[in-house]
């Protein structure tokens, strides 16, 4: 069975800019004209009937541009079944936004960088690895926002996941319970066979009005799992400060994780917390619990796809053209 679609079809919202410039200009177009000292001087032409050359030209710049707008929408023939091998879970990553993840305990390729940056580095190579889940992103810190809902395209995820920075959102607290919450919230109408939240932070809870547990029950109450990541070393670690001369120098500061409520979020909802205190260490967690969630079920997918883009696009660039030798020939204006 043959279907056609379109492979990206918000540029067919363009069509919508053809009648709204014609109406632009009917209303404020205004028509050529000559200046006569007498109408004797024209007696013998008023009687000609109007051309109608400019409206014939409009058409042509108006149809052209529909076939554009059509074509950048990538028009398909999509035909045949095949069979596909895909992952059941659905997973939504909670990160970690607040200010202590600037400390500059761990290495990368060589050199020092912070926790956030670490985190994202290994984060960006789980999901290359999980090319067939379907993957959300939650960043939080004092409050928690969904910056990506689950989903397929991965390109768009890891966009998204380079442009998360400290202080993009209050990073003054830490609200573990509405990251749980806003993560549990994106996995609860998703019908997969398995449903996870991975939960990365560096500090307690202490902003929102969810309690971590009770989000942690709520999640449970889902079928939702968690699995928790303690990210920081272990005793203090730098975190970089900038004084009034606009010098970088470093401070120690502890590391405050509450490893025991994130303990018991993963043991309430049936998953598990890891304490990533080693680069190596947090590539291994992302290792397990990649182990871990194996499920594979069988879909179908199109076997094929007929990009009709070109029969679009060329009949537009020749009436463009079409347009244009016309307008400067045959059917010149007068300047």
């Amino acid at each position: 069975m043959t279907t056609f679609l379109f492979g990206s079809p918000w540029w067919l919202l363009g069509l919508l800019t053809i009648p709204a410039l014609s109406w632009l200009r009917s209303r404020v177009g205004r028509e050529g004209a000559f200046v006569y000292s007498s109408l004797s001087l024209v007696k013998g032409i008023t009687e000609l009937s109007r051309s109608r050359a400019g409206a014939v030209l409009l058409q042509l710049r108006y149809l052209a541009m529909a076939l554009f707008f059509i074509g950048m929408a990538r028009p398909q023939l999509a035909g045949g079944q095949a069979p596909l091998r895909a992952s059941g879970i659905d997973i939504v990553v909670s990160l970690d936004l607040s200010g202590s993840m600037e400390s500059e305990d761990f290495e990368l390729n060589g050199s020092r960088v912070n926790r956030l940056a670490i985190a994202k580095d290994v984060l960006a190579s789980f999901i290359e690895q999980r090319a067939s889940d379907r993957i959300g992103l939650v960043a939080f810190a004092t409050d928690a926002f969904v910056a990506a809902p689950p989903t397929l395209d991965h390109d768009f995820l890891t966009r998204v996941l380079h442009r998360l920075e400290l202080g993009v959102i209050n990073g003054n607290a830490t609200a573990i319970g509405s990251a749980i919450s806003a993560a549990a919230n994106r996995l609860r109408n998703l019908k997969s066979k398995s449903r996870i939240i991975i939960l990365m932070t560096d500090g307690q809870n202490n902003a929102g009005k969810l309690p971590p547990l009770t989000a942690a029950e709520a999640a449970a109450a889902l079928g939702i799992k968690v699995y928790a990541i303690g990210i920081g070393t272990h005793g203090f670690a730098p975190r970089p400060v900038t004084d009034q001369f606009g010098r970088k120098r470093y401070v120690q500061e502890a590391v405050d994780i509450d490893e025991e409520t994130l303990k018991k979020i993963a043991d309430k909802t049936g998953g598990k917390y890891f304490r990533a205190d080693k680069t190596e260490t947090l590539r291994k967690i992302y290792r397990e619990i990649d182990s871990l969630e194996k499920v594979e079920q069988e879909t179908k997918r199109h076997a094929y796809y007929e990009e009709l883009m070109s029969w679009f696009v060329a009949p537009g660039a020749v009436l463009l053209v079409l347009e244009i030798l016309l307008s400067q020939t045959v059917w010149r204006k007068l300047p």
